[in-house]
């Protein structure tokens, strides 16, 4: 049965809450996918896809003017039986598990020069991460990245991205029959960095995949996790966790596509924003096809704004086309500390900076637990601390 709950929570200051819901479902874009970037009109804001982002901030990614001028250092490190290639634009992997659905993710298929397949052959069971770590060192830098887990094998890929520049990118996650990948991107960018990227995900039958999406820094942060599902009973839970600080602008948007049956979908992620002109952007479409009977999914957005100035848009969206489902629903909610938390704690002799902390730190805690790589936990409670400093 389907559940739609919205609750937002605004502020009577001057720095608004804006949370917007609506009725009207956006899965499918204004114009169709498409590999050539000319099938795009160049945006100009009031498009559905793009009324939230902030296009002149784009440094020309969404009207060609951008020229790919820049430098991105690039290091995998991959225990042995993963391959690393760098391959040609007509092989066949690339792209097989989406198209580009708007026209920074076209031209950044249009202007890659090689893309990167990385590979975990069948029945392969990593026992340590696949690490990326990508590292801007300015101007502008467009890629394709490919991560084929054959059918059967276990993997952890860990994507790092740091440094400055404006990087335009489409990364594919084909993940095998019976497979099961977790994938950790952190958005640790420097204050001037711009990042756009399309992640498409391809679920074999019976295979799980899991991502955990993380976005610290960066001038502005536009990703777009796709998922859709080859076979039945395929499983995806994508996970999220951001923090939006003063004139940063962080959007994620999401669509996860149930075309096959017997298949499930969870989507939670949390943000928590602070300073002037923060703001955080989170869409959620999940779309259940006619042919997708006995879909189990639900999606839930929270954000904590802890200063004033702040603005959060979270509009969760659920399209339903047939009855025959186990459940579905979804779930937004924006608001301040919960006072109640605050008096627990304070009560106890916490003081009241301590006790904020204690709360954002304990709102976060479920899904960096998800993550699973110590030493990215470690890095990412330790960047959490920092910028609560600034707030708290």
């Amino acid at each position: 049965m389907a559940e739609a709950q919205n609750i937002p929570a605004g502020s009577t200051t001057a720095g608004a809450i804006a949370v917007a819901a609506e009725s009207t479902v956006a899965t499918r874009m204004s114009a169709p996918p498409s590999f050539d970037v000319a099938d795009f009109p160049v945006p100009n804001g009031r498009e559905e896809e793009w009324r939230f982002t902030p296009l002149a901030r784009l440094r020309g990614l969404h009207d060609g003017t951008a020229v790919a001028n820049g430098t991105m250092k690039a290091q995998i490190d991959a225990p042995d039986v993963v391959t690393v290639e760098s391959v040609e634009r007509g092989d066949a992997r690339i792209g097989k598990a989406g198209t580009p659905v708007d026209r920074i993710a076209a031209q950044a298929f249009s202007s890659f020069t090689k893309a990167t397949v990385v590979t975990v052959p069948k029945e392969a069971v990593l026992t340590e991460p696949v690490r990326v770590a990508l590292h801007g060192e300015g101007g502008t830098t467009f890629g394709h990245t490919v991560f084929d887990v054959q059918a059967f094998a276990e993997a952890v890929v860990v994507i790092d991205h740091t440094g400055d520049g404006v990087r335009a990118a489409n990364v594919d996650f084909l993940v095998g029959d019976g497979a099961k990948l977790t994938v950790v991107s952190v958005q640790d960018w420097d204050d001037t960095a711009v990042h756009v990227s399309q992640h498409n995900v391809l679920i074999g039958r019976d295979a799980t995949f899991k991502s955990i999406i993380v976005t610290f820094g960066g001038d502005l942060v536009r990703l777009h996790p796709r998922v859709t599902y080859a076979g039945p009973g395929g499983e995806a839970e994508l996970f999220g966790l951001y923090f939006t600080d003063a004139g940063q602008h962080q959007e994620h948007r999401l669509l996860v596509d149930h075309s096959a049956p017997h298949c499930k979908s969870n989507v939670v992620y949390k943000g928590a924003l602070q300073g002037q002109d923060a703001h955080a952007v989170w869409i959620g479409d999940v779309l259940i096809e006619k042919t997708a009977e006995g879909t189990d999914t639900y999606e839930m957005n929270r954000n904590l704004v802890l200063t004033d100035g702040a603005r959060v848009d979270s509009v969760p969206n659920l399209e339903i086309e047939t009855g025959e489902i186990v459940g579905a629903g979804h779930a937004s909610a924006t608001g301040r500390f919960d006072d109640e938390q605050l008096f627990y704690l304070q009560s106890r002799g916490i003081p009241a900076d301590e006790a904020r902390r204690l709360v954002v730190r304990g709102f976060f805690a479920e899904l960096v637990q998800q993550i699973g790589v110590d030493d990215i936990e470690e890095r990412l409670l330790s960047k959490i601390e920092t910028e609560l400093q600034g707030s708290v």
